[in-house]
């Protein structure tokens, strides 16, 4: 490219940039490789003087920066062959006073309690997920993706597994990006998840914030290697059929001293009004997405996982602290709206430009809205109004079924509706049924501690819980730990507690989650019409007195399940469900089996239908149940004379 051409591209970037419209803005910000050697590049308005330091420059006074647009960009050329993985950082002079910043489009960056930017301009991984990319673009197409299975395993990779299981406190113990994807990847496989979603990775300095407090929105963190041990992690998933979902932060960043905080002496990339400016409650900054620079920054943040990385999808975090204006705030501590809501507009206009963008350039990845409030439309189209997002998760569900399994089962008719109630709304939303992290911490207890009894019923209750949660209409999410149910709370520091699968009922609870995943993945029933009535009909929504639900799931041929769940310590014996004539029901699997942990009762495995023997004026067919305490059990319909499943 000649000097003219050079000039040219560089002066539209620079437009684009300031314009709001560069949504690759990692292309021409932060540091790059050139002929002659590598030029830096920084956006910073309000500085009176800036210098690059680093470990080719000095860290005193550095290499003076030019700036090159009334804007603010900053620009500083080093002729050198190598400087792949030295050290850098702006000193940076404004009204605030002198102060050494991280680079905020790096793409590396050291860790923990070092917060230098590390030169890193190598992406010449070589990929083999090519099959991988072909069939996700094949299920999105035509919205696929909502009549496809999906079942999310949530990791915290710090606490997943460790270097012989030490604790982490030090920073020592952490395994390579490389190392824990040859071991989470054929476990995952084994277990019947379709993607892994990673709690935050964009460097972030300190552990205790789980990744939520991240101070490098480029870079993979360096606590588990490089950026090419992150790509090894993402074509292993990808080359065994395994999605990647990352948790994505743009509603605030911390107030380290090296990060985006007032980075140039001023406020830049938080909002500038004493209203919006901070989160108090999480001691954060608020991005000003209404900023244009700021918009390219997010938005190229987001764009440089999907370009560089190949990842699947991301889980936009705390949407609703960016939608609302009063969120968190008492009254007198925010300005309505021009409207007088408490709206932030702004933020809706940049969620929706958010999710059209991306989905412009890959309309086959996922965007996820974690949104714990009631505002409509969230997975709407942008361009009709709604938010953008494809999925959003179903937190009211969630928070209703916790409080009903913690619940005394004799006390339990009196809540039956938080059993229910979620079907009122399932449909409004592209939906997927989360059980966190965010609800085994801080006191919540682990899923497994929620629910009500002695040991066995704990047990008992988790897997029926975990049979409506894989039976219920929506996608699926479980964090790390809940598959084989560690007793104890999740603990960011420590490993998960893998040696209680050396206990029966552990290992008992794991088999059956196996089974479980494994057997939604096949059954078109339980997500082929997951967006529609025509996929779900009530048999008993209203036996409150009984504890006990049932319903049928159908795929678009009409074949269907019958699910029937007794969350009742009580049996239910000679309990008659009404079923369709001319079909035997074949059980696929019940809660209640000894090698799940369970009484081993349900002995029967083909139910056929009989009359109302207590009732001879009811011409019904039914099939009779004997249920025990806290089971549940997935029934296929299959016409008589047909009795194998498939």
């Amino acid at each position: 490219m000649n000097n003219e051409k050079k000039v040219g591209k560089n002066k539209l970037s620079q437009f684009l940039f300031h314009q709001g419209t560069y949504y690759r803005a990692y292309e021409y910000m932060g540091v790059h490789k050139t002929p002659r050697g590598y030029v830096f590049r920084v956006w910073a308005p309000n500085a009176a003087d800036l210098s690059l330091v680093s470990d080719f420059t000095g860290w005193d006074e550095g290499r003076k920066m030019k700036k090159i647009t009334s804007e603010g960009i900053w620009e500083c050329r080093i002729e050198a062959d190598n400087l792949e993985g030295m050290k850098y950082k702006y000193k940076i002079s404004g009204k605030n006073g002198t102060h050494l910043k991280a680079d905020p489009y790096a793409t590396s960056s050291e860790t923990l309690q070092r917060t230098a930017s590390i030169v890193h301009t190598n992406t010449s991984y070589k990929w083999t997920d090519k099959v991988w990319l072909q069939e996700r673009k094949k299920i999105a197409s035509g919205k696929n993706f909502y009549e496809a299975p999906m079942n999310i395993y949530e990791v915290h990779l710090a606490s997943w597994q460790t270097q012989d299981g030490r604790t982490n406190k030090y920073g020592d113990a952490y395994l390579n990006y490389r190392e824990i994807a040859n071991r989470l990847v054929p476990y995952v496989k084994q277990m019947g998840y379709t993607h892994v979603e990673l709690l935050p990775i964009t460097e972030y300095p300190f552990d205790g914030s789980w990744g939520y407090q991240a101070c490098s929105y480029f870079a993979p963190t360096s606590r588990f290697g490089t950026p090419e041990d992150f790509q090894y992690f993402v074509n292993k998933l990808h080359s065994n059929g395994i999605g990647l979902i990352l948790d994505w932060v743009p509603a605030h960043f911390p107030k380290d001293e090296h990060g985006l905080f007032e980075f140039d002496g001023d406020c830049l990339y938080e909002y500038q009004g004493w209203d919006r400016k901070e989160h108090t409650e999480w001691g954060t900054r608020c991005f000003d997405v209404a900023r244009n620079e700021v918009q390219c920054f997010l938005i190229s943040s987001a764009m440089y996982w999907f370009d560089v990385f190949h990842i699947d999808g991301l889980r936009v975090d705390a949407v609703a602290s960016m939608l609302y204006l009063d969120y968190a705030r008492k009254p007198g501590e925010w300005i309505p709206n021009r409207f007088g809501g408490n709206e932030n507009l702004e933020s809706v206009a940049f969620l929706q430009k958010l999710n059209t963008v991306i989905f412009g350039s890959y309309p086959d990845v996922l965007m996820i809205a974690e949104e714990s409030t009631a505002w409509p439309r969230v997975t709407g189209p942008a361009h009709e109004g709604g938010l953008g997002f494809n999925f959003k998760w179903n937190m009211g569900w969630a928070n209703d079924m916790y409080d009903y399994v913690a619940t005394d089962p004799y006390f339990r008719k009196y809540h039956h509706t938080k059993l229910t109630f979620s079907m009122c709304y399932a449909y409004s939303e592209n939906y997927i049924l989360p059980v966190s992290h965010d609800e085994v911490v801080h006191g919540k207890k682990s899923l497994l501690d929620k629910m009500f009894g002695d040991y066995e019923q704990k047990f008992a209750g988790d897997r029926i819980f975990m049979m409506y949660q894989m039976t219920h209409p929506g996608k699926k999410l479980t964090f790390m730990g809940c598959e084989y149910g560690q007793f104890r709370e999740w603990d960011y520091e420590n490993q998960l507690e893998w040696f209680m699968l050396d206990y029966d009922k552990h290992a008992a609870l794991k088999k059956y989650v196996e089974k479980l995943n494994n057997l939604y993945l096949c059954r078109t029933e339980l997500w082929q019409n997951d967006t529609s009535w025509d996929g779900f009909e009530w048999i008993f929504a209203d036996r409150n007195e009984d504890n006990l639900i049932a319903f049928k799931r159908r795929d678009r041929k009409g074949r269907e399940l019958i699910i029937v769940i007794n969350f009742s310590a009580c049996e239910r014996n000679n309990y008659l469900i009404p079923v369709t004539a001319g079909f035997t029901y074949n059980k696929l699997i019940d809660t209640d089996r000894q090698d799940f942990g369970g009484t081993g009762k349900l002995k029967k495995r083909v139910y056929r239908t009989e009359k109302n023997k207590y009732d001879k004026k009811d011409k019904a067919d039914y099939i009779s149940l004997d249920l025990p305490p806290l089971c549940g059990i997935i029934l296929e319909a299959k016409p008589q004379g047909e009795s194998k499943t498939k």
